[in-house]
């Protein structure tokens, strides 16, 4: 007798419709890398910009901060959607 090996629950492709999603470890490594360069293009054009930005960002209510993570992490998570 051969057993038949579970069925595996389809999890996130249902929530995302079910699009072909061919998402291997290099694309996550070189979306990583395009962060890290996004993120350093503030600090290397205006130094003194970004240490003030900082500075400004560190007072700022913790509230706020987090509702603006939580805008962006939706906007993101909407283009991925619509660009996917």
């Amino acid at each position: 007798m051969i057993a038949k090996a579970p069925e595996q629950s389809p999890g996130v492709l249902t929530w995302l419709g079910n699009r072909d999603l061919n998402l291997n470890l290099h694309d996550l490594w070189v979306a990583l890398c395009l962060l890290l360069v996004l993120e350093g293009i503030g600090p290397f054009i205006s130094p003194g910009g970004w240490r003030g930005m900082m500075q400004q960002l560190s007072q700022t209510d913790d509230r706020y901060i987090r509702i603006v993570g939580l805008v962006l992490m939706l906007l993101g998570t909407g283009l991925l959607y619509l660009i996917g």
